[in-house]
């Protein structure tokens, strides 16, 4: 094999072919990053027996063939070459890389013990790369980080004809986010649970092109694999991983509860505001929101050592007679909350103290909320 590419087109490639290589790999060969070239270009590709990732890049190939190299390693020494052309030559035993007077010898992976790629299951249909990669970022930060239980880890993605819905929750949050989509076809109905992880790096890894498509292997079929595919910088990247098993929590009621207490705020002061109250919070502590006629008054402490209030102007609407005067969040997850809206002003709908408490955005102060995102936030109870 020997190939010559633009050393910015190699990094990028590597770096994203090798992201999901394992540090320690249970068999050593899947340490490996596959090379192949032929006559169409150079593909990458990565796989750990959960998710596969492959990129095709443009290059001047003056030999064809492939060689497996250790990827983690290959990424490093493509970050640190010089801004000039790069070429490569391999044979099965060794991989040669130069760039100006760098020069780097790999040693070379058995490649026919290399695992073959998962199959991309057939095309479900095409999402828009910016609105998808939008939506996977509002509802990702509310999914869950524990590895111990791995339907948490998920986010639930819902398909129903033209509407595509993704849901995610850790117990203590929820978020909910629908899209339109444009399915193959028009009675397409779906779900799969996806890896939180690696829908978040995908999403961000494929918007250079207008769209991303989608491959949804049919729950008959037994595989429990989706794929996706779209362009990054450098190349058409294409990415499969396993479903997740488990039964996920149906928490779509919790996203049509009605509040008793409706109060609306400028996005931009709730989040200063809270970022500056918070930094006295002790841990595992709540922060108050006092909820008063025209204004609401954010407070947090650690014991006796500092104390921090900040007031804030909000429209306050009382549906019904109740004592709601106060609600206490978990700091951080309304920090998160709130970073995941676009609109200017955040709708906060409550039931009652310790009660789950719905946030929608709001484009007007006196508009209607949009309800194509919510989010979800398990109240703290609150001293006394």
């Amino acid at each position: 094999m020997k190939i010559q590419l633009e050393r910015d087109v190699l990094a990028d490639a590597v770096q994203w072919a090798a992201r999901s290589l394992p540090t320690r790999p249970s068999v050593p060969i899947l340490a490996g990053l596959l090379v192949k070239a032929d006559g169409s270009g150079v593909t990458l590709s990565g796989f750990d027996y959960e998710t596969s990732a492959q990129i095709d890049v443009e290059a001047t190939v003056t030999d064809e063939g492939q060689s497996l190299v250790s990827g983690r390693l290959l990424a490093d020494i493509c970050r640190s070459l010089p801004n000039k052309t790069v070429e490569i030559s391999a044979t099965d035993k060794q991989m040669e890389i130069t760039c100006g007077s760098a020069r780097f010898t790999l040693q070379g992976l058995p490649v026919d013990d290399y695992p073959a790629l998962p199959e991309m299951p057939a095309e479900t249909g095409t999402v828009t790369s910016a609105q998808f990669g939008e939506a996977i970022s509002q509802v990702a930060v509310a999914a869950g980080r524990d590895e111990l239980l791995p339907v948490f880890t998920g986010i639930r993605m819902e398909i129903e004809g033209d509407t595509l819905a993704l849901l995610a929750t850790d117990r203590y949050r929820m978020a909910m986010k629908e899209i339109t989509w444009n399915p193959g076809s028009a009675s397409v109905s779906a779900q799969a649970l996806i890896p939180a992880r690696v829908l978040g790096e995908t999403a961000r890894s494929m918007t250079s092109g207008d769209q991303i498509r989608l491959s949804l292997s049919a729950a008959s079929s037994g595989e429990g694999l989706i794929g996706f595919e779209g362009e990054g910088p450098g190349g058409t990247r294409h990415t499969t991983t396993r479903l997740l098993d488990g039964e996920f929590p149906k928490v779509r009621h919790i996203m049509n509860l009605q509040g008793v207490v409706h109060v609306r705020l400028s996005t931009n002061d709730i989040i200063a505001a809270a970022r500056r109250v918070a930094l006295v919070a002790e841990r595992n502590t709540s922060l108050r929101m006092t909820i008063e006629d025209g204004s609401v008054t954010l407070s947090a402490a650690t014991g006796d050592q500092a104390q921090a209030t900040e007031a804030i102007e909000a429209t306050v609407d009382h549906v019904a007679e109740n004592e709601m005067t106060a609600a206490g969040f978990n700091p951080q997850y309304l920090l998160d909350a709130l970073g995941a809206f676009t609109t200017p002003y955040v709708d906060f709908a409550f039931t009652a103290p310790g009660k789950p408490c719905l946030m929608t955005g709001v484009q007007q102060l006196d508009g209607e909320p949009e309800t194509d995102y919510r989010h979800v936030i398990m109240l703290m109870r609150l001293p006394g």
